[in-house]
């Protein structure tokens, strides 16, 4: 009646306990994912804002940079400038003519002048008109000099800004035209000895002379065009037409996440920077210098190898009105810093080149590798919407979840101040590193998982037990109730039988002994019942006695025999003499129930054997200890249930199917006798039947 009860209790027990589960962990789930969630967007914050400095700085510095070489003076882009007072006709050399050239620019090739005829020079190295000799220069630098010199020409020409020198002489002889004219003219125009028509002359090619001078005058002040070109590229849409010949992809082709940021917004650089960025765009600026007249020097005194400056040299000054410079990316790769200056109406262009891939070196990737953004961001370097740089992350240990899932998504998008106000950075994430609460967000979700799940696993397990003890309990109650309502309804139908006189004289004797035998067994079952009482209230106290083997055994011996006899079984008992009277420390009468316990199990379950044998003996062990052994011939102990059998209220078969009669507390009886009187009972099978053995430890100080 109580089966179908336990069955529907241990049902309820595992959805109730699932429910529990369910209820602590998935608040904990969302409270932790929640917590590792706000802890990935702090970090993800933190970098951001570490992206915006990092850009600011890199952004400041190339407005220092642009700020220096804003305060260079017209007169710096020239070989030789007047120190000091100009009365005194002092000459030195450039800041800028310094070779190896020296810069804090980073990337700087050198720099140039376009002058109002397109004639290109450098400060590297001196004009035609005055021999480097004079200045100091050996042979080997000027070469040098030179070269860097045809370098910087070379690039200018490649990207169209300049006219090669062969073009120059071809232009020159084009607009001069051939010498045979002028010849012509002189023949015409001058008899012999007539000084009057010398004058004519001098007259005539003077006017023969102008016109192609100024022809090309005119079509080299039209080669400044081309940087006025570079100018008109900061159209916006003139931008989105022209691309970049080495550009690794257009930003608007990258798969990048601009989910934070607007796409098509460009973070300004913070207010560090504001007012220099000001400064670059304000209006030109006005300044007042001199120079020498070097094209006033007498030819011959020019082409002296040695000759010292003319101390008549005129020295002029001027005043120049210079424009903020401005930057541009060439079709070469190089970027173009240049500026225009006006002087007396005339107007020069001065700048520098800039090398693409030292530039971004050393002043973008060298400070980007130096930060920890190097280490889960990239970062895209784009002109004018064309990438052509980018700096990937380092890979390191990321956000397990989440934190992949921000795989290109833009940390921050900048662009940089005037003049490369073209040039973006684009910091883009990686991977996003664990923040440094992380690994406590992720130990405390480790110890609630291992709590909740041990918690649930041990209470499931705890309920479960409880349940198997109730059903175990309710098999007892049923054994017991079984136990004792069969012999008691023999014990009173054989009483009335005797009362009545119905039974013969030869019936009698097998009444009485019926009678008798149901009551022993009777009696052990309420000892065992009691003494199961006694163990649930822990009040198992033996009484321990100095008695001898054989003494012990022959107690034994009596006190089963009777049982043994009425079941058909014989008792062979086995031990030595030696043994026999060895001295041992029992309690006499839990020795005596545990045998009595262990004859009435192997009477139960080898009733069904050929040899209805029953051994009890005792052996010295290797160790010294002594052990009493009780053997039966019966199918013996099934191996998984060998440590089983000794639990309370275990038994191996169904109540409603089992054969054999018990309760289930005989072997968990012995079990805890035998541990009151600090020994132990084991069991082994035989083929055939089990073997069970209580063993006792050996004194102290005794010897084998």
């Amino acid at each position: 009646a109580y089966a179908p009860l336990t069955a529907l209790d241990s049902k309820r027990l595992r959805r109730w306990l699932t429910v529990f589960f369910l209820a602590l962990a998935i608040p904990a789930a969302i409270l932790i994912h929640q917590a590792y969630s706000e802890l990935r967007w702090e970090a993800f914050h933190v970098y951001r804002l570490q992206a915006e400095e990092l850009a600011a700085r890199i952004d400041a510095e190339l407005v220092n940079l642009v700020e220096g070489e804003e305060a260079r003076a017209f007169t710096d882009y020239a070989f030789l400038n007047v120190a000091g007072d100009p009365s005194a006709n002092l000459l030195q050399r450039s800041p800028l003519s310094v070779f190896p050239v020296a810069s804090a620019f980073p990337g700087l090739i050198g720099y140039f002048q376009i002058d109002t005829l397109g004639a290109f020079s450098t400060p590297l190295v001196p004009r035609p008109t005055l021999p480097s000799t004079r200045h100091g220069i050996p042979v080997q630098e000027l070469r040098q000099r030179t070269a860097l010199a045809n370098r910087i020409r070379q690039i200018l020409d490649e990207n169209r800004l300049v006219q090669s020198d062969s073009d120059d002489r071809q232009q020159d002889t084009k607009l001069m035209g051939s010498s045979a004219p002028l010849a012509q003219l002189e023949k015409r125009l001058t008899p012999a000895g007539g000084a009057e028509n010398e004058g004519n002359l001098g007259r005539e090619r003077e006017a023969a002379d102008e016109v192609p001078r100024r022809a090309l005058q005119a079509e080299r002040v039209a080669a400044q065009a081309a940087f006025d070109r570079l100018e008109q590229t900061t159209d916006r849409e003139a931008k989105e037409k022209q691309r970049y010949t080495a550009s690794l992809g257009r930003v608007d082709e990258l798969k990048l996440d601009f989910r934070y940021q607007e796409k098509d917004a460009i973070v300004s650089t913070d207010e560090t920077t504001s007012s220099a960025r000001q400064v670059l765009t304000n209006r030109a600026r006005k300044e007042r210098s001199t120079l020498p007249e070097l094209s006033s020097l007498p030819a011959a005194e020019a082409m002296q190898p040695a000759a010292p400056v003319s101390p008549a040299m005129p020295i002029r000054t001027f005043e120049s009105e210079i424009d903020p410079f401005e930057a541009s990316l060439l079709d070469s790769g190089h970027f173009v810093l240049f500026r225009k200056v006006w002087r007396d109406r005339q107007r020069y262009i001065q700048g520098a080149l800039v090398e693409q891939q030292l530039f971004l070196e050393q002043l973008v990737e060298a400070a980007f590798l130096d930060t920890a953004l190097s280490a889960m961001s990239s970062l895209i370097v784009a002109y004018q919407g064309d990438v052509f740089s980018a700096y990937s992350g380092q890979r390191d240990v990321g956000y397990p979840s989440g934190g992949e899932r921000l795989r290109g998504t833009v940390l921050n998008r900048v662009r940089l101040s005037a003049p490369f106000d073209e040039m973006e950075l684009i910091f883009t994430v990686q991977h996003l590193p664990p923040g440094p609460g992380s690994s406590v967000i992720l130990w405390v979700a480790a110890l609630l998982a291992i709590v909740l799940c041990g918690g649930f696993y041990m209470t499931y397990r705890l309920g479960m037990r409880q349940i198997a003890l109730v059903r175990q309990q309710q098999d007892f109650v049923s054994a017991i109730s079984h136990e004792l309502k069969t012999p008691l309804t023999s014990i009173r139908m054989y009483a009335e039988m005797l009362r009545e006189g119905w039974a013969s004289d030869q019936k009698k004797a097998h009444y009485y002994q019926y009678i008798q035998d149901e009551s022993e067994r009777l009696s052990r079952l309420i000892n065992n019942v009691l003494q199961l009482a006694r163990l649930t209230r822990n009040e198992v106290r033996a009484d321990m006695e100095n008695t001898t083997v054989g003494e012990l055994l022959q107690t034994v011996r009596a006190k089963t025999a009777s049982q043994i006899e009425h079941a058909g079984f014989n008792l062979s008992l086995n031990c030595e003499d030696a043994v026999a009277q060895r001295p041992v420390a029992v309690d006499v009468d839990y020795f005596t129930q545990i045998m009595i316990n262990l004859v009435d199990n192997a009477i139960k379950f080898a009733a069904s054997a050929e040899n209805k044998v029953i051994d009890l003996g005792c052996r010295l062990r290797q160790d010294d200890s002594l052990a009493f052994y009780l053997r039966d011939y019966g199918p013996g102990v099934p191996r998984d249930q060998m440590k089983k059998i000794f639990e309370l209220f275990y038994r191996s078969e169904n109540e409603l199917t089992r054969e054999t009669i018990g309760t289930g507390i005989g072997l968990a009886l012995v079990r805890q006798l035998a541990l009151a009187m600090n020994g132990r009972v084991d069991v082994v099978n035989r083929q055939p039947g089990a073997e069970f053995t209580v063993v006792f430890a050996a004194p102290s100080g005794s010897t084998s």
